[in-house]
């Protein structure tokens, strides 16, 4: 009669199978590590972006603004973007395929609760304490909402814009005031998705 086998204990088998596991990539020169740490927190945060204006017309969406396009409206849910414009008459960075208008409405409560919600996120620290953090890694040079205007080069401190085809404010349209869409400019990196924040989005 053969001798009766007990099974194992439970603790007692993981045991064994790590035990087991251990040895194999010992053997194998093989490291055993953890998750892999987030993208971003393996990358320094960029500089603050200088301005780079528009010298040369192609405006084809860049694959940086498109995803940072697909971003917002999927993120905050309402209004619609827009990347390219003619080149004719016009400086914008638009023209370059590396400027988004976001469609909100500065006369809407709940558009200006989205913008202000947008603007908190991108301008805010991150965990290790980088200023504007986001708004680095995504390589935006500035933003205008609703006369205001928001620029990298002044560490993203909010000043009165005024659109230089405007004499005054009150005779400005709505939308050279900024005040059915916000504009963001990326710089060139940015635009071609080759800053920190567009890791696996291009």
């Amino acid at each position: 009669m053969s001798p009766r086998v007990l099974p194992a204990h439970p603790v007692a088998h993981v045991l064994r199978c790590l035990a087991t596991a251990l040895l194999t990539t010992s053997l194998l020169g093989l490291t055993v590590v953890g998750p892999a740490p987030a993208a971003h927190a393996r990358t320094a945060v960029e500089d603050y972006a200088s301005w780079q204006p528009a010298s040369r017309c192609s405006p084809k969406p860049k694959p940086g603004a498109t995803a940072l396009g697909r971003w917002l409206t999927r993120r905050y849910d309402g209004g619609t973007t827009s990347i390219s414009r003619a080149c004719r008459g016009s400086s914008s960075e638009h023209t370059e395929g590396r400027a988004i208008d976001w469609r909100l409405d500065a006369t809407k409560k709940a558009d200006r609760r989205t913008a202000k919600r947008f603007l908190k996120r991108l301008l805010r620290s991150d965990k290790q304490g980088n200023a504007h953090a986001l708004a680095r890694r995504m390589g935006v040079m500035y933003v205008i909402w609703n006369d205001e205007m928001y620029a990298a080069w002044d560490a993203f401190e909010p000043e009165p814009y005024l659109s230089s085809s405007c004499r005054r404010r009150q005779r400005c349209s709505p939308t050279l005031r900024h005040r059915d869409h916000v504009h963001i400019s990326l710089t060139r990196r940015a635009g071609k998705g080759r800053t920190s924040w567009y890791d696996g989005r291009v």
